[in-house]
């Protein structure tokens, strides 16, 4: 009895099984689940605690939406670089370097729609240095972008003090990035939009499988003829425009820059990358698990912050997935080389 119970038993559980394995062996897989988990007990313990744990309120969705963004481009810009291979660690300085050169030129009279772009050039020019000065010289990225953290950190106090600068773009230029589109934020539509940008640029373009390929192992990209040199320096250019995007979403709504404002916010980037499945030695990621890893952050921050937890419950929480994400991401590059 026992033995035909099992026989029947088991053919439903050996496919729950193989999607369970298939799903976690997929790039983005394990952190998907979590967060579909996270999101399935949030939304039911906001149904049954309405008052108590306000998730679903509409104020709560907005707070969320117009804090996703600016951690989530500088993680779109970061994550690229870190499949190819390298690390920025600047990006936070250039964040709020490129934000203060931006409201500066709107300050002397320079229209909003032309300093924006002007400060995009300037993130990309920074980071393509960072590319150059890492390859040029054959240094470690993760040396060369400390050093650019410090630069243009100083660079901020330099050009301007340690006072914030005031930004007024106009109207149409505060619509266009912190408006709102049938109740949505701006800001978030610009990230969902550049995620598929970043998805389609990287899973569905060729210049994506040679930034994997470039990453992966460099020697042998190079010897099926891809320009490694190249694919680097454009990811770190394109790290660095990202990090100029995200001020100028960051600026334009608060209105104004402050000269610390960006502290830290290039480990989060990373920390996001690394909970959403991006390997720590490049090869191996996905744009779904770095919006993901972005929104898990997010998510866990609010739920925090709605049950009146302590902040450092954050920093514990955060550190504990990064561990727990390190160790899996690195079983399965143990796993793949293995294969």
């Amino acid at each position: 009895m026992t033995d035909m119970t099992h026989d029947r038993a088991g053919p439903h559980q050996r496919p729950a099984a193989r999607w369970l394995h298939s799903l976690l062996s997929m790039p983005a897989g394990a952190i998907l689940l979590v967060f579909v988990t996270v999101q399935l007990f949030c939304i039911v313990a906001g149904l049954i605690f309405p008052d108590d744990f306000r998730y679903l309120s509409p104020q709560n969705m907005g707070i969320l939406m117009r804090s996703v963004p600016v951690l989530g481009c500088l993680a779109l810009g970061a994550g690229l670089l870190m499949i190819a291979g390298e690390f920025d660690l600047s990006i936070g300085s250039v964040y709020t370097f490129t934000a203060v050169v931006m409201a500066m030129l709107v300050g002397s009279g320079v229209d909003a729609f032309l300093a924006a772009p002007a400060g995009l050039l300037v993130g990309a020019a920074i980071g393509l240095s960072n590319g150059i000065l890492t390859l040029r010289f054959n240094l470690p990225s993760f040396i060369v972008t400390l050093g650019g953290l410090l630069f243009w950190r100083g660079a901020v106090l330099l050009i301007n003090g340690a006072v914030q600068v005031r930004f007024d773009p106009g109207p149409a230029f505060d619509a266009l990035f912190s408006g709102t589109v049938i109740g949505i934020n701006a800001a978030f539509i610009w990230f969902v939009g550049l995620s598929l940008a970043f998805w389609a640029l990287l899973h569905r373009h060729r210049f994506g499988n040679h930034v994997f390929a470039t990453g992966g192992d460099r020697s042998a990209a190079t010897a099926i003829g891809v320009n490694t040199a190249r694919i680097k320096l454009a990811a770190f250019a394109i790290a660095g425009a990202m990090a100029a995007f995200a001020g100028i979403l960051a600026t334009t709504r608060v209105g104004s820059v402050q000269p610390g404002q960006g502290a830290g916010l290039e480990l989060q980037a990373i920390a996001a990358c690394v909970i959403g499945g991006l390997s720590l030695r490049g090869g191996r990621g996905s744009i779904l698990g770095i919006f993901l890893g972005v929104m898990l952050i997010f998510t866990i921050t609010d739920v925090l912050l709605l049950l009146r937890a302590p902040g450092f419950y954050l920093d514990m929480f955060i550190a504990t997935l990064i561990v727990v994400a390190s160790i899996f991401n690195h079983g399965l590059d143990r796993r793949g080389a293995a294969a």
